[in-house]
């Protein structure tokens, strides 16, 4: 149905309710001979009579009461759902549908997660975890996701959750009992190197830099994973070489379990971002999302 038809046949049952053109049009603030015009173009597009007016009141007719007891039920549930839509700016309330890498959601998401909830109980988080790098989130149907700042498309609105990261490549004693240390990214392709699946873009080159060099390095090794736990656990038992965030392997390598390498090749790049199509109109679940999230 077009607006203006809804429009019309909420004026209709404003004048059926009030009995009279006069005070409906006061109720409604517009002029008498407006709503007798949309009344009459109604009851023309129909082809039935709706109200039956004389000088001194007006009344609906059989047809007229027989779209009254159906008009005013749906009305009602229309006026309902525009007010839960509306209250939804207002109150913290709904579900919010986030697309997230599966270590953002590690370091970033689930920390914050218990607090989140018990703040915004009428709050949903739907969270999808995925390697893609360029997901529309619109087109998907999500209303937020949480990236690398370097993923992020231009025209979205970021907002920074996390400090700068470092990587750290690491092996464990005893792969390194039996292969030499590298003491530079190219020696790299020589080892056995347990590499993270990027989505559907393959498997990531290492990126490294230093004094204003960067370097790439495809490297190759047993095993290909789209899990950093996997990676880890992995590395632990002497599979190979693998990289991770610093904080994230930080109680492996204090405990002996894993050694890193190539430290001096690895410097602090921009961390995580929450990042979102529009600040317009924002829901307030949404706001309660980032201020909960924002570094």
């Amino acid at each position: 149905m077009q607006l203006d038809h809804l429009n019309v046949l909420a004026v209709f049952l404003t004048v059926a309710e009030e009995r009279s053109f006069t005070k409906a049009a006061r109720r409604l603030g517009v002029s008498r001979s407006a709503l007798s015009h949309s009344v009459r173009g109604l009851e023309e597009r129909l082809g039935v009579r709706l109200l039956a007016r004389t000088t001194r009141s007006v009344a609906p007719t059989e047809a007229g009461a027989q779209l009254i007891s159906r008009l005013r039920p749906a009305l009602g549930e229309v006026e309902s759902v525009l007010g839960q839509i509306v209250g939804l700016n207002d109150r913290p309330a709904g579900r919010l549908r986030l697309l997230v890498t599966p270590l953002s959601a590690t370091m970033v998401l689930a920390p914050r997660l218990v607090q989140f909830a018990r703040r915004y109980p009428d709050i949903v988080l739907d969270v999808t975890t995925t390697q893609e790098g360029r997901t529309e989130l619109v087109a998907a149907g999500f209303d937020a996701g949480i990236h690398l700042g370097e993923s992020i498309q231009r025209d979205m609105v970021a907002v920074r959750v996390s400090g700068d990261h470092r990587l750290a490549v690491v092996g464990s004693p005893s792969y390194f009992a039996l292969h030499s240390k590298p003491s530079s990214p190219h020696e790299l392709p020589s080892h056995r190197c347990i590499n993270l699946r990027g989505g559907s873009a393959g498997p990531y080159r290492w990126e490294f830099e230093k004094d204003g060099v960067a370097v790439a390095v495809d490297v190759s090794g047993p095993l290909i994973v789209d899990d950093a736990d996997l990676m880890i656990r992995a590395a632990i038992d002497g599979l190979g070489v693998t990289f991770s965030f610093e904080e994230y392997v930080e109680p492996q390598i204090a405990s002996g379990a894993l050694v890193r390498v190539l430290e001096d090749w690895c410097p602090p790049f921009a961390g995580y971002f929450l990042y979102y199509p529009s600040r317009r109109q924002q829901p307030a679940a949404m706001s309660a999302l980032i201020e909960t999230l924002r570094l």
